[in-house]
């Protein structure tokens, strides 16, 4: 059974940092490409960043570049998502999918308020 399990989400005053992990398992994690959504109450998803399977590409939203640093450890089955500078309008559900499959895991609450 495919599982994406997401955490270290948590309250955190503006300005802040968080980093969340996506324990992976179920798949040959190695060899999938991964991707952190977010979505904030009342809007779509929005993927704010991927990874390829080796780690060496990345992507960025406008919205996070400069501020998120995406990372992966292919020994532990684990993606990361470093998340710097946070503000309120960070505030979602972020949750890690395999980019090549579509699977999607439960999400992790992030919230940044004063």
């Amino acid at each position: 059974e495919v599982q994406l399990q997401a955490s270290g989400g948590g309250l955190v005053q503006p300005g802040g940092s968080l980093r969340l992990s996506c324990a992976a398992s179920g798949f040959n994690f190695k060899n999938y490409d991964m991707s952190w959504f977010r979505q904030a109450p009342g809007k779509g998803p929005e993927r704010v960043s991927a990874i390829n399977s080796g780690g060496g590409t990345t992507y960025y939203a406008d919205s996070v570049k400069g501020r998120f640093t995406i990372s992966r450890d292919n020994r532990r089955n684990t993606l990361y998502l470093q998340m710097n500078s946070l503000g309120p309008h960070d505030t979602a559900v972020y949750y890690c999918a395999n980019s090549n499959t579509g699977h999607r895991g439960q999400g992790t609450q992030v919230t940044v308020s004063s």
